[in-house]
């Protein structure tokens, strides 16, 4: 067995749609970054290689490369299962937390896990995916951005 882990974190920007874990959530604000900036699903990403010891999210899909600019993180995602898959690798499961002020995700959640399972092709029963605030602390609280934590375990 394996662990990983995985953190990303992106600052809010106005006139771009939010996406988390490859939900489209009604927000005024959307977060910047060279993909879709899905801070939950890149976090994930970041984990499950982390786990396999294949480098980051940044090594697989460098963002100075064009032909990722404002991809769907769902593709990276799918893309990083493959690559767990073709060196033999199956996952265990997925805890994932989302630190965010605001918007209130958890009318959310139960997708967002439906989401990840479905692209990795696993059970819902194998990824939790939890969110907290920071009680106005920090840049997150400030309502700067939001940030994701993600563990797995592979086998």
């Amino acid at each position: 067995m394996r662990i990983g882990h995985g953190y990303d974190v992106h600052r809010f920007t106005p006139d771009r749609p939010l996406f988390l874990g490859g939900i489209n959530i009604p927000y005024e604000k959307g977060l910047l970054g060279h993909s879709d900036a899905d801070v939950l699903l890149h976090a994930i990403c970041d984990a499950l290689l982390g786990a396999a010891a294949l480098g980051d999210i940044g090594h697989l899909f460098p963002d100075n490369d064009d032909k990722y600019k404002g991809i769907d993180s769902k593709i990276l995602l799918k893309e990083v299962g493959s690559v767990l898959y073709e060196k033999g690798y199956k996952i265990i499961n997925i805890d994932a937390t989302v630190i965010a002020q605001k918007p209130k995700l958890a009318p959310y959640i139960a997708d967002m896990r439906k989401t990840v399972a479905c692209l990795l092709l696993i059970d819902e029963e194998q990824v939790s995916i939890k969110a907290t605030t920071e009680e106005g602390l920090g840049f997150t609280g400030e309502l700067l951005g939001i940030s994701a934590h993600s563990v797995c375990i592979i086998d």
